[in-house]
């Protein structure tokens, strides 16, 4: 099962994109509801290494769970 970035805790600060073994992690493009920008995780590619998971310095910004609900992805 892949991983989540929450869309609205996501700070932007993208150490998960650049860990990413498979690249599966993508900007969002403009801001979220905290005003920064943020990512998104590819649920078809994730691999479930949890890398993601590990760098973030946001608490509560991934989770290690698929959440579509919770993941906003650009339209």
């Amino acid at each position: 099962m892949a991983y989540t970035i929450v869309t609205d805790i996501c700070e932007g600060v993208a150490e998960c994109a650049s860990q990413c073994p498979v690249a599966c992690i993508h900007e969002g493009g403009g801001a979220n509801l905290k005003g920064t920008s943020w990512y998104w995780i590819d649920f078809d590619t994730c691999i479930d290494c949890g890398v993601c998971l590990v760098v973030c310095p946001v608490q509560g910004a991934v989770l290690p769970e698929a959440r579509p609900n919770l993941q906003r992805t650009p339209q």
